[in-house]
This record gives structure tokens, sequence and C-alpha cells, in this order.
């Protein structure tokens, strides 16, 4: 597969990286549009197919299960990219799916209070160390047991333990990994991500998990942040609420992962040297810091604080509805099945590995944590 095609479709953070090359003209936000507006249009698509399809069971006098939106909406984004396939028009604005990924997120803050994101971060933070010094360790294990170059193996491993495609985007530059590496990792990544979203729900459901069960079992197994939250709503709006708090602890973690494997390689000569001190490593962890994660804190703190008014607080959680659409809408149009069937199979084995190592793991973490210590939140 061409570098190309897994940029034009995978790349996340493109939205981002665009903003950064220059000012914003005229005729860039006009590129926009025509992306955004698909985006919004599968979005009301997919809410207006739960109604229908409601409305028909109910008609028909039919038992059958409440397809939510979020499903709908990532079907109809698959189903047109991978038959009349996305034009090159609609690239640059459905590209934006993460940005509104990171505009629902920071909205969400409003419906948690302070107290709730510590407790809940300081269980998910130990269960998250866990699950990346486990799956990490493996995948990098069968990497090599693959034949796999090093890098890849560190990328894949980046990718899984942390935040998927960002993570690996972040690590390129780190370890100075090839284009290749990074679209097979990216490419195994998304598809394992596309995997988790469609399996993980019915597999909590049969196991019985709670919401909050589920929420931090999604928000520590599912790689990229959009098929994390996707997946959590998809099983139920609290699980989607806080599948998206332990996946931005997670994130947060980031700087760390990448400065560790940065350093790996800098002493074997395979990357460029960090400059020594405290101060010059803090530098380097910030700059890979997700900064949307200090938004969502920054809007829960003014949640705790009770300075919204209700009228507010309910704007907060209609925006960020809206935005998590758009994202739902994007998770879809973004998955080219035909790519990433291209990819190789011996990155996708490591990815499977490391999927099931870390979905195994993190389970067996969440119902200790839930069932025998009872650790949980009221969200």
């Amino acid at each position: 597969m061409s570098d190309t095609a897994i940029t034009a479709n995978t790349t996340s953070g493109e939205f981002d990286e665009t903003l950064d090359n220059g000012p914003l003209t005229l005729n860039r936000l006009l590129s926009y549009l025509p992306g955004i507006a698909l985006l919004i249009g599968v979005g009301v698509l997919g809410k207006y197919a739960q109604i229908w399809w409601n409305s028909l069971a109910k008609h028909q006098h039919w038992t059958v299960p409440d397809i939510e939106y979020v499903l709908w909406a990532i079907l109809i984004g698959l189903l047109i990219t991978n038959t009349v396939g996305l034009h090159r028009i609609f690239r640059p604005g459905v590209g934006t799916y993460e940005f509104w990924l990171k505009i629902g997120i920071v909205a969400l803050g409003s419906r948690f209070l302070l107290g709730d994101v510590a407790k809940l971060g300081g269980t998910s933070f130990l269960q998250i160390l866990v699950d990346m010094t486990v799956s990490g360790g493996i995948i990098l294990l069968v990497a090599r047991l693959l034949g796999l170059s090093g890098k890849l193996g560190s990328l894949l491993a980046i990718g899984t333990a942390i935040c998927g495609v960002s993570a690996i985007i972040a690590g390129k530059g780190a370890i100075r990994a090839r284009n290749s590496d990074v679209s097979y990792a990216i490419a195994a990544i998304l598809a394992l991500g596309a995997v988790a979203l469609f399996a993980l729900p019915p597999l909590g459901h049969a196991i019985g998990l709670s919401d909050h069960e589920f929420g931090l079992w999604a928000g520590l197994a599912v790689d990229n942040t959009a098929e994390t939250t996707a997946t959590g709503y998809l099983y139920s709006d609290t699980a989607g609420k806080v599948a998206v708090l332990v996946k931005s602890t997670r994130n947060a973690l980031i700087g760390f992962v990448v400065l560790g494997f940065a350093a790996y390689w800098a002493s074997r000569g395979q990357a460029d040297a960090i400059a020594p001190g405290v101060r010059a490593k803090a530098a380097f962890v910030w700059e890979k810091f997700p900064k949307f994660v200090l938004g969502f804190l920054a809007v829960s703190a003014v949640a705790t604080a009770h300075w919204l008014t209700k009228q507010q607080t309910t704007n907060l959680a209609n925006l960020s509805r809206w935005a998590f659409l758009l994202t739902f809408a994007g998770v879809g149009l973004n998955v080219n099945i035909r790519e990433l069937a291209r990819t190789g199979w011996r990155p996708l084995v490591v990815a499977i590995v490391g999927l099931v190592t870390v979905a195994v793991v993190s389970l067996g973490l969440v119902l200790f944590t839930s069932r025998v210590l009872h650790w949980s939140i009221g969200v």
C-alpha cells in the first residue's frame, strides 16, 4: 500500500496538521465545507435511521434490539467509502472528524465533577500501567518472532498501548521511523480498532458488564480515541462517558511512552538524541501531550465550581452530542476496507495479538477492581 493512500484515508489529526501549515485562507476554509457537510449528512441520516428502525419494528411487532445512531452513522459511512468511494473533494472536511472528537470531549467535561475525574482517573491509571507493560512487551516479542523491523514493532507497541494513530504519528519523528513502517502500523491499528468497535459491545452484553464496567473496559482496550468513544456509546450513554474519561487518562501518558522509545533508539544511534536535563525532557513530554485533555479538565473545573447555569450545561451537552455525531460519521468514512486488506498479514497478526492481550488483561482488571475491590464512580 502506498503511503499516500494511507495518509489520505486514515491519518488522524490531518486537520490539525493542516492548520499548522499556514494561515487559513478563505479558499482553504471553503475546501472543508463539502466534507463537513457530508459528516453532518451521514450523522443526521444515522439518527433518523435509528428512529425509522424503531418505528418499523414497532409497526411490524418485531422484537429487535435498538440499534443506536452511533452504529448507523458508522455503517452508513463504511458503506459510502467502500462502495462509491470517497471523492477527493470531501477528504479535507472528512479529515476534521478528529477535531470534532476533541471538541466533543472538551464539552463533555461539563458532565463530570473533578472528584469523579480524579477517582476514575486514579483507578484507570494503575490499570493502564499494567496494560502497557504486559501488552507492550508481548507485542515487541511477537514482532521480533515474525521478523518485523524493530521500529515497526515499536510503533505497533506505542499505538496499541496508548493512543492508536495519534501515538504512532507522535512516535514517528521521535524514533525516526520509515514512512512505510508508519503506514503499516496505522493500517494495522485501524483494522483492529474496527474489529474492537463491533466485537466488544456484544461481548460486554454476553459477559453481563454494567455500563461503568464496559466503559472502563472500552477506555482501556480500544486504541484510537474515536473508536473508543464510539465503542462506549454503542453500549450506552453512561459507558460512553466513562470510556472517554478513561481514554483521556490513557492519552495523557503518550509523551512519557514516546520519550522512552525515543531514548532507546537514540541510545542505539538510530534516532535523534534527546537533550539532557529534566527541563528538556519535560519540554519533550509537553510537546507530545494531547492539549484537549486540559480543555476537558478546565470545563470540568468550571462545572465543579458551579459557574455554569443549567441552560449552559445543557448547551454544552448538546454541543458534545453533535460533535460526537460528526466523529462517528467520520469513523465510518475513514475506514477503507480494501486499503486495510493490502497491509500484509504480519503487522496485522502482531496487532491482533496486541488487541487480544489488552482486551483480556484489561477485562480481568476491570472485573477485579469492580467486583472484588468494588471501585466505581457515579457519572
